[in-house]
C-alpha cells in the first residue's frame, strides 16, 4: 500500500510547527534542545519524514510555540493521521470545524487544477459573492464573524494574485455556474465580469463547459482540485500531487497514484468538452451583460 496518504497529513503538520517556530524567532537547535531532541530529529518532523510521531514531542512543541487548545488539538489529530496506513483522510470528525485543513494544502500548493460544476471557486470568487454564499451558508453569524469568514476566503486569493510566484489555477467552470444565481443580478454581473478579467491573467486558465457539451464522461462529476506541489531540486516531486473531492458533511483527500492519474484524465476529457479560453471569456462578458441590462 501507497504511504502517501499517511504522509500527507504528516508533511502538512511538519509545515505548521515549522511556522510556529519561525514565528518565535527560534533555530531548529534550539527548538529541538527544549524538547531533547536533536536538530536533525526535529527538521525531519518538519519535513514530514518522521513516520512514527510521538504525542509528548508534538504537545511540547506546540506548547514552546503558543499555539492555543484548539490548535493543538488539530496538530495531535494530524499526527495520529500522518501514523495510520492509510491513502485516504476524512479529518471532519477529529479535527475542529474552524481548523482548516484545505487552506493549508491550498496555501503550498504551486499549481490547482479544479472543476466546478455549481459555484464559483472561492479562489475566483468576489467579496460580495462570497459573503452571499456565507450568509446562506452561516446564518447564524454576527456581523464580525461574518466578516471574518469572507476576509479568510478573500485573504486566500493572494496565492493566484501575488507578484512573486503565485500559483497556477486552470478552472473548468459548467456552464450551470454562470446561471446559478448567488447574491442577485447585480453580484452576479460583477462575478462574471471578475472571472473574465482573472482569465486574463498569465497563470490563470477559466474554461466554460457549455450545457451543448453534454456530459463528457458519461456520467455525472462532482468538483474537485486536484493540488500539485512542485518539483524539489532533484527533479522529484515536492509533496504527493493530493485531490480534493468535497462534498455537503465534508470532503475527502486522496493521493493514491491511481486515483489521482484517473482525475487528470477526467479533467483532460472535460477539458476536451470545454469552450477554450478566448470564448470562455467572451461567454462570461455575454452573460454579465445580460444579467444587469
Amino acid at each position: 500500500m501507497s504511504e502517501y496518504g499517511s504522509t500527507l497529513p504528516r508533511r502538512q503538520l511538519g509545515r505548521y510547527l515549522r511556522n510556529g517556530r519561525e514565528e518565535c524567532g527560534l533555530t531548529l537547535h534550539q527548538a529541538a534542545a527544549l524538547i531533547q531532541r536533536s536538530a536533525s530529529t526535529l527538521q525531519r518532523i518538519e519535513h514530514g519524514m518522521v513516520a512514527q510521531l510521538r504525542e509528548v514531542d508534538i504537545d511540547a512543541l506546540c506548547r514552546i510555540y503558543e499555539f492555543d487548545d484548539e490548535r493543538i488539538v488539530a496538530m495531535k489529530a494530524l499526527a495520529v493521521q500522518g501514523n495510520e496506513q492509510s491513502w485516504w483522510c476524512e479529518y471532519g470528525d477529529v479535527i475542529p470545524q474552524n481548523f482548516d485543513f484545505y487552506v493549508g494544502l491550498e496555501a503550498a500548493a504551486e499549481r490547482l487544477v479544479t472543476y466546478e460544476p455549481e459555484l464559483v471557486p472561492g479562489l475566483l470568487q468576489t467579496p460580495a459573492y462570497g459573503s452571499a454564499l456565507m450568509h446562506a451558508a452561516h446564518p447564524e453569524d454576527n456581523a464580525e464573524e461574518h466578516a471574518r469568514r469572507v476576509q479568510l476566503r478573500i485573504r486566500r486569493q493572494t496565492r493566484i494574485t501575488r507578484k512573486y510566484r503565485p500559483a497556477t489555477l486552470d478552472v473548468i467552470l459548467r456552464e450551470s455556474v454562470l446561471h446559478g444565481v448567488v447574491g442577485g443580478p447585480k453580484v452576479m454581473a460583477a462575478q462574471l465580469r471578475h472571472l473574465a478579467d482573472m482569465s486574463t491573467r498569465s497563470n490563470v486558465n477559466v474554461h466554460i463547459l457549455p450545457f451543448s457539451s453534454g456530459f463528457p464522461l458519461g456520467e455525472a462529476v462532482g468538483p474537485f482540485v486536484v493540488l500539485e506541489f512542485g518539483a524539489s531540486r532533484k527533479g522529484e516531486a515536492a509533496e504527493p500531487t493530493v485531490v480534493y473531492t468535497g462534498c455537503f458533511t465534508g470532503g475527502l483527500y486522496l493521493a493514491k497514484s491511481q486515483t489521482v492519474r484517473r482525475y487528470h484524465r477526467a479533467y483532460q476529457d472535460l477539458r476536451r468538452g470545454a469552450l477554450d479560453v478566448d470564448a470562455s471569456r467572451a461567454r462570461l462578458r455575454q452573460m454579465a451583460k445580460e444579467y444587469v441590462s
